[in-house]
């Protein structure tokens, strides 16, 4: 049996004896870049059915096939984990998206604060890197990436059974954390570059669902506070 070099997302169902055809960029990569011919082994998967070995039924420049032949991986559905992060400069932003998935974000969610600098944000740009990351790391699970949403207006609406592990830069030095904390249902918010505003922290603190935590003695950037968060979650309640 042939080892698959290349693992693709496809927006397909997938089982056994399924044909998926490729669209014209995928046909580019595999065929064009990778140089697969009819015959070459591709994992693929699609968010839903796990990951399977598929074989290239028919190859051309501005299209193709595959066939799925046997699942390698049943899926794996992360903890049910959202991100919440203010958009930065373009490249870090991406990097965020990109390290959320990796680590096991369920959901990713730009918000916009009092104080974020970026307003807006390439929504599919940003849900293609989601899918990148997944096809590098082996993850069979895509976050949804959202469009920019107001901090505010998503906390009016907070549901009443999910968790918010907020990242305050001001408890740096605290010796808090989660605690004993319990919950299936959580988020973490990580703030923008300048911080949050005093009403929007006085608001956080009164929530009745946040967990107020901080991320060691020093300020940390907002991308580097990402990674550390969703580490310091997923060791503490997660499925690491």
């Amino acid at each position: 049996m042939k080892d698959a070099k290349v693992r693709l997302y496809v927006d397909h169902p997938l089982g056994e004896g399924q044909s998926v055809p490729l669209e014209r960029d995928q046909a580019h990569y595999l065929f064009g870049v990778m140089r697969l011919g009819v015959g070459s082994a591709v994992s693929v998967f699609n968010g839903q059915d796990g990951e399977w070995r598929a074989e290239v039924s028919q190859a051309g420049k501005r299209g193709g096939e595959l066939m799925c032949i046997a699942q390698t991986k049943p899926l794996q559905i992360p903890p049910d984990l959202w991100l919440l992060f203010a958009p930065i400069k373009k490249a870090r932003t991406d990097f965020i998206v990109e390290k959320a998935t990796e680590m096991g974000a369920a959901r990713i969610i730009p918000v916009q604060t009092d104080f974020t600098n970026y307003e807006r944000i390439r929504q599919d740009r940003l849900q293609a890197h989601a899918v990148e990351a997944a096809e590098q790391c082996g993850g069979t699970y895509v976050p949804e990436v959202t469009d920019l949403q107001k901090l505010g207006r998503l906390l009016d609406d907070w549901p009443s059974d999910r968790n918010l592990m907020f990242c305050d830069e001001a408890e740096v030095g605290s010796a808090k954390t989660l605690g004993q904390a319990t919950g299936d249902k959580w988020a973490i918010l990580i703030g923008p570059e300048g911080g949050f505003s005093p009403a929007e922290r006085d608001r956080l603190k009164a929530h009745s669902q946040t967990y107020v935590v901080a991320l060691g003695p020093r300020i940390l950037r907002a991308d580097t506070a990402a990674v550390a968060a969703m580490t310091i979650w997923q060791q503490a309640l997660g499925d690491w």
